[in-house]
């Protein structure tokens, strides 16, 4: 049953993680006079916590790099306020989204963002700060925006648990990203450290702890154990996430599944992600 929660994560995502690729992003934050790149997307994300600080920014993005983040926050905020922040993001998302789909106003759009809505409405914040922060900001009038911003919540729902399951699966963020890369599914290893800031030392100093733990091999691949640990930690997230989908039903939920794919092929199509998103170097 809790495998509905992984099929609509991978149905939704897009629908959210447009934002972190969008054009409309980048040049409305650089109007605020944030910095393009890290300084951008950290206090984009972080911005419906308030002004926090380095260390709530690192714990609730997990895999980042604490020094890179302490680069950028909370400098952020003597630039731009949160509340500035939150506001160009919501305008991006309405104008990249505009700019990728059809019909923003298609009943597409319209019955997805409903029922997006109501099952992030059934999701909790107990122990999910990231997301009980987005949870605290208003709905938007328009349908798409309402879709995209309930599809967030399922997002840093779903991510707020991954973390719970990395921390019982006794992972660091660095560790969790090292072992996502040596599968094989994700990032290669130098991309994903590329991307999350970590040196070479450090990246290095997590593949030998996972190597002690008998979760890669010396070439750095995953090793059995190590898929088992990693499928464990997603059951796990699955099981945490699965709220939303208890509240809208198995029906509805495959109403939503099968929108969110068509909409997802859509936003594909027209470049929501990058053509090499997954796997570069």
């Amino acid at each position: 049953m809790t495998e509905i929660a992984r099929r609509a994560k991978s149905a939704l995502e897009v629908i959210h993680s447009m934002i972190y690729f969008a054009p409309e992003a980048e040049e409305g934050f650089a109007a605020l006079g944030l910095e393009r790149g890290r300084m951008s997307y950290y206090a984009g994300r972080s911005a419906a916590m308030g002004p926090v600080g380095p260390g709530v920014v690192a714990a609730t993005f997990y895999n980042f790099n604490p020094e890179s983040v302490a680069k950028h926050i909370p400098r952020a905020w003597s630039i731009a306020s949160p509340s500035a922040v939150l506001e160009a993001r919501f305008r991006a998302a309405d104008a990249a989204l505009r700019r990728m789909l059809d019909d923003v106003a298609s009943p597409a759009v319209t019955g997805a963002a409903e029922l997006a809505r109501e099952a992030s409405l059934a999701c909790g914040p107990e122990g999910k700060p990231l997301f009980a922060a987005h949870a605290d900001l208003d709905w938007p009038d328009e349908p798409h925006l309402r879709l995209w911003h309930a599809v967030t919540l399922l997002r840093e729902f779903r991510g707020d648990a991954h973390i719970a399951a990395l921390q019982h699966a006794d992972l660091s963020g660095l560790q969790a990203l090292a072992l996502h890369s040596a599968t094989g599914e994700g990032f290669k290893p130098s991309a994903a450290r590329t991307l999350r800031e970590w040196s070479e030392a450090q990246w290095a100093e997590a593949e030998q702890q996972l190597r002690e733990r008998g979760l890669v091999d010396d070439e750095g691949g995953c090793t059995e154990a190590g898929l088992a640990l990693r499928e464990e930690v997603e059951v796990a997230t699955d099981a945490m996430s699965m709220a939303p989908w208890r509240a809208l039903g198995e029906a509805r939920t495959e109403e939503l599944v099968e929108t969110g794919r068509q909409l997802t092929r859509t936003l594909l199509k027209a470049g929501a992600l990058p053509r090499d998103f997954f796997g570069r170097d």
